[in-house]
């Protein structure tokens, strides 16, 4: 697992801030959940908002910005919660293996590459499979179950 981490700033923070307030609140933007994970130092809920990709029936979630605090906490606490605040289903969340990555990665980036682009391991909608294959290590990928 590569170690990759890229930071968002204050405005992308902020704006997150309020996307993750409507998706707590079951308003979706894009594909937008909101997904609440125990901190693994903490214990105490920490909340954030994903695209939740969804792949004939399977649901993922794709870490772009690569090893993020929540990457690093669903897999440290092996299941998170999804959806409205009241209406939250808990999941269990498996890491998946680099070379199941490049399929989800292409799918990811076909739908929501206009909000990740700078972000997702210098990948585009026209990376070829070599890319892809390559910059996974650096992308964490779960597969929601349950």
């Amino acid at each position: 697992m590569s170690q990759r981490y890229d930071i968002p700033g204050a405005g992308t923070r902020a704006f997150n801030g309020a996307i993750r307030r409507l998706a707590e609140r079951g308003i979706s933007i894009q594909g937008s959940a909101a997904l609440r994970v125990r901190g693994r130092r903490s214990g105490q809920a920490r909340t954030v908002v994903v695209n939740l990709l969804t792949v004939e029936d399977r649901s993922f979630l794709v870490s772009p910005r690569g090893n993020t605090q929540w990457a690093r906490n669903v897999r440290a606490a092996g299941e998170v919660d999804l959806g409205p605040t009241r209406r939250a289903r808990r999941r269990r969340a498996v890491e998946i293996d680099d070379d199941a990555k490049p399929e989800l990665l292409q799918r990811y980036l076909d739908r929501w590459y206009w909000q990740v682009k700078g972000h997702i391991g210098g990948l585009t909608p026209a990376s070829g499979p070599a890319e892809l294959r390559a910059a996974a290590p650096s992308i964490p990928v779960f597969e929601l179950l349950g």
